[in-house]
């Protein structure tokens, strides 16, 4: 998939429209508690800067249905501001005649800061009318905020077909380039760990894998489904009784492609995610039936480690129990461990992936870890992403 680069354009004296990924986590207080999504957009807006461009960001912070001073976008300006060492005005809408007065204003080198575009709903509905007034603002286009690229919004697709210059930032194309690689031109053995809590979050992702992965190896929640599937009895785990035969079909294709499947053969098991007393490790075999899995266990911890030993790319997804409680977090760990020390080209992503990575403190280990949750999934899983189709050459 070919899309243009910013660094193809000239943006000199431009205004250069940049969508970015502000939607940043705010305590009570509306202070930022991780400015990470703010930092990656930086290498975009500074080369945007750098180049005399006069910059316009655009971004949506939580699911308001109205302006909700609680979401203001105030608290992103003011850390963007910090991080640049150079003042980020804030305008008081994203569109309307005062906002497009504030661009007009703008000189190069200066940046403004468009207020939550949720706070209109025709941005999530796509409404033509509302892309051409963001268009407006803009001699050129910039998506850096791949986060959103699987949601055909105004801000995101509507409004490319109303502006004469678009292209990608540069986070926007690090996380094509990756996950295109790993899906047209992975070096081989190729593998892919999942984990999570469902099947059914993961299955149009499984069956885009199964033609492309030489293994696939499974953990969390959604591998006791599979267990399930297979005839074994697996106690109070979780299991989506409604995609059993699903499971097996989807392990006879793999069996048919010769692609190697893995699942738990151990596993850590309690009376709930939050029940510590009484946590034993069982065979799957052997899972008690008031008990329920919560993480894999030290045997499939090996198994699955020696089996990404020499892979040439290897993608994650999911983690490998409910690694939020310490006593289910070993499996986890010893994947984040076993991915982190592999030479290959290694791909981290979806949000409790990203965190479990981040608590290994095994982040700056892999070769890319995306900023995104489910346009990560979705793009894994085959899928056209409209924010990314928007920008094709």
């Amino acid at each position: 998939m070919a899309i243009r680069s910013i660094s193809d354009l000239d943006l000199k004296g431009k205004r250069v429209l940049i969508r970015v990924d502000f939607n940043v986590p705010l305590d009570e207080n509306g202070t930022i508690t991780d400015d990470g999504r703010i930092r990656a957009a930086l290498p975009t807006i500074q080369h945007a800067l750098g180049k005399g461009g006069r910059v316009i960001l655009m971004s949506h912070l939580g699911r308001p249905k109205k302006p909700d001073r609680k979401l203001s976008l105030i608290p992103a300006a003011r850390r963007l501001s910090e991080l640049l060492g150079a003042s980020v005005n804030m305008a008081p809408d994203c569109i309307g005649e005062s906002v497009k007065a504030m661009v007009d204003s703008l000189k190069p080198g200066e940046v403004l800061m468009l207020e939550n575009l949720r706070f209109h709903p025709e941005e999530e509905k796509n409404d033509p009318e509302f892309a051409k007034s963001l268009a407006g603002l803009a001699d050129v286009y910039i998506n850096d905020a791949f986060a959103t690229a699987h949601r055909a919004h105004a801000s995101t697709a509507g409004l490319c077909p109303y502006v004469k210059e678009s292209a990608a930032g540069f986070l926007m194309e690090k996380e094509v380039k990756y996950i295109t690689q790993a899906l047209e031109s992975p070096s081989r053995p190729f593998a892919a760990v999942l984990g999570g809590a469902k099947v059914s979050d993961k299955l149009e992702l499984v069956e885009n894998l199964l033609g492309r992965a030489d293994k696939i190896i499974v953990g969390g929640g959604m591998a006791f489904t599979f267990i399930k599937a297979l005839g074994q009895e697996v106690g109070k785990s979780l299991v989506e009784g409604e995609l059993l035969d699903t499971a097996r079909s989807v392990m006879e294709k793999a069996r048919n492609k010769g692609v190697k499947f893995y699942l738990p053969v151990d596993c850590v098991c309690a009376p709930g995610p939050k029940e510590t007393s009484g946590a034993v490790v069982k065979t799957i075999q052997e899972i008690p039936a008031d008990l329920m899995g919560l993480d894999i266990g030290p045997a499939s911890s090996r198994l699955f480690s020696e089996a990404l030993e020499g892979c040439g790319t290897i993608v994650w997804n999911g983690p490998m129990g409910v690694f939020e409680n310490r006593e289910f977090a070993s499996g986890t760990t010893a994947v984040a461990q076993a991915i982190a020390s592999s030479p290959g080209l290694t791909i981290v992503g979806g949000g409790d992936t990203d965190a479990a990575l981040h608590a290994s403190g095994l982040a700056d280990k892999v070769s890319f870890v995306s900023t995104a949750g489910g346009a990560f999934l979705e793009m894994l899983g085959g899928r056209v992403l409209p924010g990314v189709a928007a920008l094709e050459k």
